[in-house]
């Protein structure tokens, strides 16, 4: 496994942007694929995008392309999130997750203790 620290929510107003970080540790993070997961207040954890090893391929979940970005720095152990154009159904608490393969269609086997983002409108 992997340890995962998230950081950069915060309260923001419609149409702002804001980019969360997700530090790891515990494991070489540059031989697995991550992601970013939300759960919004009485909703299911969803998937938001996911990243593979080496940041050539990623994957968005269709209310947030265009919007936000998914990224990595190896060098760095970094896990990124650019959220562009918030709107108030952004609101979630936020989570990295890393999956035990260099791919996003494996399983996963890290989460961080996630970070809260409030999109006001």
């Amino acid at each position: 496994q992997v340890q995962l620290v998230e950081s950069g929510g915060g309260l923001v107003q419609a149409g702002d942007s804001l980019r969360l970080s997700c530090q790891a540790s515990g494991r070489t993070f540059s031989r697995n694929a991550m992601a970013w997961f939300r759960q919004a207040p009485g909703k299911e954890r969803e998937g938001v995008a996911a990243i593979s090893w080496n940041g050539d391929s990623t994957t968005y979940a269709e209310s947030v392309k265009e919007r936000f970005t998914i990224s990595r720095d190896n060098a760095k152990n970094m896990l990124y999130l650019q959220m562009n154009s918030l709107k108030p159904e952004d609101t979630a608490v936020y989570y990295c997750a890393g999956y035990y393969n260099s791919h996003y269609s494996g399983p996963i086997d890290s989460w961080g203790q996630g970070t809260q983002v409030i999109v006001s409108s």
